[in-house]
């Protein structure tokens, strides 16, 4: 499967299938949260919350491979991110685009 930003796809003729979407709710534990705090207060990169934002974009993009795949697509075009926050220690991630398949 072909994700690209892009609207298309540079030699291929593309026919639209539809609108992809793909979300997961994610969380860090409470004890590395507390750990996180700490980590506030003298800086540097929030590793925990850093592996699970990655594993989130991860399991969303998964989930709008999956949904192309049943659609029949040979590729999504337009994929798009964008990440909320839900309560505390816990973030959605979303992954959409558009299915297309090759003509």
């Amino acid at each position: 499967m072909i994700l690209v930003t892009t609207e298309g796809i540079t030699g291929k003729e593309l026919e639209t299938l539809g609108l992809v979407k793909g979300s997961t709710i994610q969380t860090v534990n409470a004890f590395r949260d507390i750990g996180a705090g700490l980590k506030g207060l003298v800086g540097g990169e929030l590793t925990k919350y850093s592996e699970m934002m990655n594993n989130a974009r991860a399991m969303a993009t998964k989930r709008i491979v999956e949904e192309a795949e049943r659609m029949g697509a040979d590729a999504i075009v337009c994929v798009r991110y964008g990440s909320a926050s839900i309560m505390q220690s816990a973030a959605e991630v979303m992954a959409y685009g558009t299915a297309v398949k090759f003509r």
